[in-house]
């Protein structure tokens, strides 16, 4: 949790929203994070008794009640006792705070992603750079790029919220070692552990509270994983049960690179865009991996990731189909290439 292991400075700051005029009508909000029989706007006010500060963004430590980090294998997730309407202003500004710039904003989906950054913590701290390098910062590189994605789940007790981290790093190849290009490296858990870590301290936890939540062991061993063959579609089947399937899945999407529109966790519905990398791409390279429109390729498709079972009926498996935008099967090399992707990440 100290300041030397991350210093991700993006330039990033915190702008004011827009203000409307009174004499205009509110618009109508989506009602995702919205309880039943209750109000939130800021017209009519929540139902939801909420202590904070004069500016409104915090809410008081006493209000929060047992907050925790569960893990399951090398699957981290805070558990905060608030709701999403309440957690989320303050992951916002948790990660502006942290040196980020959002790239992804999302109340709706509940879904904030930063833009790529470079955790400067990671540089050589001799003599030299302390001397030249507060002049000429930039002749510094690590040659890494870290990203890192948090999504907010309504739970009947709260909220659970996901942080995952995807990276990338620049080498150097050629004849003449002159040509350098950024590949995907993997995700790294013990980062998104000390974001959950610091994330537990932003939203009121103390410090050695959140040293003992991280050092919890895993509840099992990680759970396996397989393809499935002789399906209409491609399948991979999990030996969790549904409510641990959908976690892990979540959270594989997210390291993955998927862009998920939408879920629906009663029907097990993750509304995901995948980017075929073996299709033709006529852009420049940085711009295929910096840009975070990846509309601007003209191949982004969409696809439903499916969870069914998951019940003792089942012995505690769970299927996971990958299916078209309407729900039917998935033909061709790309069905089976996510179905790929999302095997790593799962067995």
């Amino acid at each position: 949790m100290g300041g030397s292991k991350v210093d991700y400075q993006s330039g990033a700051q915190q702008t004011k929203g827009l203000e409307v005029p009174p004499d205009l009508t509110q618009l109508a909000r989506e009602g995702r994070y919205q309880p039943p029989a209750a109000v939130i706007s800021a017209a009519a006010g929540s139902t939801t008794p909420r202590a904070a500060t004069a500016g409104g963004a915090t809410v008081a430590p006493t209000a929060l009640g047992e907050m925790k980090i569960q893990r399951d294998g090398d699957v981290r997730w805070l558990s905060v006792p608030m709701a999403p309407e309440q957690a989320w202003p303050q992951v916002r500004a948790f990660w502006l705070e942290s040196g980020f710039k959002l790239l992804v904003d999302d109340a709706t989906l509940g879904i904030v992603e930063t833009d790529w950054a470079e955790n400067r913590a990671k540089l050589p701290q001799d003599i030299i750079r302390s001397t030249i390098g507060r002049v000429l910062e930039k002749l510094y590189d690590t040659s890494e790029r870290d990203r890192f994605r948090t999504r907010i789940e309504r739970t009947p007790t709260g909220t659970e919220i996901f942080i995952s981290h995807r990276g990338l790093q620049e080498i150097v190849g050629g004849d003449q070692k002159d040509v350098t290009r950024w590949v995907v490296r993997p995700s790294d858990p013990q980062l998104e552990a000390e974001f959950l870590s610091r994330l537990m301290v932003r939203l009121g936890s103390s410090e050695a509270s959140a040293r003992t939540a991280l050092a919890a062991p895993a509840a099992g061993a990680p759970a396996r994983a397989r393809l499935l063959t002789g399906q209409a579609t491609p399948t991979v089947e999990v030996d969790d049960t549904f409510d641990r399937a959908w976690r892990r899945v979540g959270l594989a999407l997210d390291r993955s690179g998927f862009t998920v529109e939408d879920r629906n966790r009663s029907d097990g519905l993750y509304y995901v865009r995948y980017v075929d990398a073996n299709a033709p791409d006529n852009r420049g390279l940085l711009s295929r991996i910096f840009s975070g429109n990846t509309e601007e390729a003209g191949k982004a498709q969409r696809f439903r990731i499916a969870l069914l079972g998951g019940t003792s009926g089942t012995g505690g498996r769970t299927v996971v189909a990958v299916q078209n935008a309407d729900g039917g099967p998935v033909s061709g090399e790309v069905g089976q290439r996510i179905a790929g992707v999302l095997l790593t990440e799962l067995k």
